[in-house]
């Protein structure tokens, strides 16, 4: 028995040493999307910045973890809607969040081969993020507290391996977000309930579009059959 876990372990540490290990920047723009301005999904117009890692556990999968950080504006005078322009509500936020979840590739994206690769690849999983809940009177917008809520993540993106280390990527990632007060549209506290305006019944999202680079390393397994 000692003999059979000992292979057990030997092995998976074995296989642990094989993956492909990914880890580098995110940097773009992000945007939101909700009960103030534009209701454009991808129109970045803040800085958004970013670590991430990835394990890649096939040439078609990867586990993919990451932390991102951007700024949210949007302004009623900019939308276009002429309720919202007769209103002219503006406000400022900024989001912090965690995500994890599985990357997919289109195509077979097998890092231990050196030749020029490129895929289309998308990306869901869970994002925990923190923001600051808002509230606007007299027409301006104000902060409450700091809160955290969830997020599902939905990205799609392109990558391609510019050297034999190094992997480029572009991606567009729309969040649907599990609160409606990133605007300050629909506060939670109770005290401040005369002041909810917009659609109560719909949350808010916002979105990071940008660049990734990643640096890869850990020894390169050979995916192919024995």
């Amino acid at each position: 028995m000692k003999r059979l876990f000992l292979f057990v372990l030997l092995v998976n540490l074995s296989n642990l040493n094989a993956q492909i290990h990914e880890i580098g920047v995110f940097l773009g723009g992000s945007n939101y999307v909700g009960d103030v301005g534009k209701t454009t999904y991808i129109n970045p117009n803040e800085f958004a910045f970013g670590a991430l890692y990835k394990w890649n556990k096939s040439p078609r999968h990867s586990y993919r973890f990451s932390i991102t950080r951007g700024k949210i504006t949007n302004d009623d005078t900019n939308s276009g809607v002429s309720g919202r322009e007769q209103r002219d509500y503006d406000f400022e936020n900024t989001v912090t969040e965690i995500s994890a979840g599985l990357e997919f590739n289109f195509f077979d994206f097998n890092l231990h081969q050196m030749d020029r690769k490129i895929t289309p690849f998308v990306f869901s999983g869970l994002s925990f993020f923190n923001y600051n809940e808002l509230f606007v009177v007299g027409g301006e917008t104000k902060e409450d507290y700091s809160e955290t809520s969830f997020a599902i993540p939905m990205i799609v993106g392109i990558k391609s391996n510019i050297t034999p280390n190094l992997i480029l990527g572009a991606e567009v990632g729309v969040r649907y977000t599990f609160t409606d007060n990133l605007d300050g549209s629909n506060p939670k506290n109770e005290g401040l309930q005369t002041l909810k305006f917009g659609n109560t019944n719909s949350n808010d999202w916002y979105v990071f579009t940008g660049f990734t680079l990643t640096y890869t390393f850990g020894e390169k397994p050979c995916y192919c059959a024995d």
